[in-house]
């Protein structure tokens, strides 16, 4: 009776081990399509953040153009707004 229980221990011991080995295959695959998910999520991110810079860069060149323009145009007017701001801006940091 003891071969018996040997085999069984055996074969359970062999089924476990087959089982277990199935399970890290499958995890290795799971990690290789988390990998490839992750690297397609960061060449999309990043394609967005250049897309979304380049928008940034277009707008803050208009502005500069329009203020370019405005100085220009108006310098006097923009003198003005300088020594405004300036004034406002040292009160606000002036220690009283």
């Amino acid at each position: 009776m003891p071969t018996t229980t040997t085999k069984t221990k055996a074969d359970e011991l062999a089924a476990s081990k087959e089982a277990v080995l199935s399970a890290f295959d499958k995890l290795l695959e799971a990690k290789e399509h988390f990998k490839l998910a992750a690297e397609a999520a960061g060449v999309d991110i990043k394609d967005e953040a250049t897309e979304q810079l380049l928008k940034g860069r277009d707008k803050t060149e208009a502005l500069g153009e329009q203020a370019s323009g405005f100085i220009r145009e108006k310098p006097l007017a923009t003198l003005g707004i300088a020594f405004i701001t300036g004034f406002v801006i040292s009160q606000l940091f002036t220690r009283k």
